[in-house]
């Protein structure tokens, strides 16, 4: 006896196709904004505890060479005093100048540390 051939197998229930939905996803844009390189420069002193103003001489000689940089060379500095972030108002740079701004001194052998942030 022949076997009658419908184009379905014989484990199919219908000859239909299949009808898959896949979703589509919205596309997105990815932006990758790579950070910019820096170089940090430091000057570390301690506080003898009469001292205002802080210059290039002033620096401890264990720490190798450092000199206060000039402002205009460097994007942001921080100060801090015996471990204390210090405001930007409480003290002004210049080329191997650091000039605490306040009434107060720094206790004797506090470290200063002057950090010069360049952006490059």
């Amino acid at each position: 006896m022949k076997k009658k051939s419908y184009g379905c197998d014989k484990y199919a229930p219908s000859c239909s196709t299949p009808f898959i939905k896949l979703p589509v996803l919205p596309q997105q844009e990815f932006r990758y904004i790579f950070p910019k390189k820096v170089r940090i420069f430091e000057y570390y002193t301690v506080a003898g505890g009469s001292k205002h103003i802080f210059t290039d001489q002033d620096a401890l000689k264990e720490y190798g060479t450092q000199r206060i940089l000039d402002p205009e060379s460097y994007s942001y500095s921080n100060l801090f005093i015996n471990g204390v972030l210090q405001p930007s108002s409480n003290y002004s740079v210049q080329k191997g100048l650091l000039i605490i701004n306040t009434e107060d001194i720094p206790l004797e052998k506090s470290p200063v540390i002057l950090q010069m942030i360049k952006v490059i």
